[in-house]
């Protein structure tokens, strides 16, 4: 029972002894990622963000300029499709709310958007 003890605490010991050897003798390399290489969900969070930052301060040069760091061709179009896969995968009402206040600000107001657009009414934009 001792031996079995034992045992089990010097493998223990020699297990951590070997992690922080390793972790510290080879670190994890960081490299600079672009807003473009993030993933599908990440990019989408991103956009929200924008968006709300575009409801607060109306600067719609500012958030095409900060959505072009995502690296898409057409920014109005990828925000109207962000806005539209919300909307038909009913995610939060609020995201929803906002994607459709940026969607506005880019002349991209679609059929489906219109009854979501609580905050387009009485936001001109500036």
């Amino acid at each position: 029972m001792v031996r079995v003890f034992l045992s089990t605490v010097i493998g223990v010991l020699i297990g951590i002894a070997m992690g922080l050897g390793l972790g510290w003798g080879f670190p994890p390399e960081y490299s600079d990622s672009t807003l473009s290489e993030l993933a599908r969900s990440h990019q989408d969070t991103y956009t929200v963000m924008i968006a709300s930052a575009y409801v607060s301060d109306g600067d719609i040069s500012g958030a095409f300029e900060r959505l072009q760091e995502l690296g898409v061709e057409n920014v109005p179009a990828y925000v109207q499709d962000t806005t539209e896969r919300y909307i038909t995968n009913s995610r939060e009402l609020e995201d929803i709310q906002l994607l459709v206040a940026l969607s506005e600000g880019f002349g991209r107001l679609t059929p489906v958007m219109e009854t979501f657009c609580q905050l387009c009414e009485g936001f001109n934009g500036s």
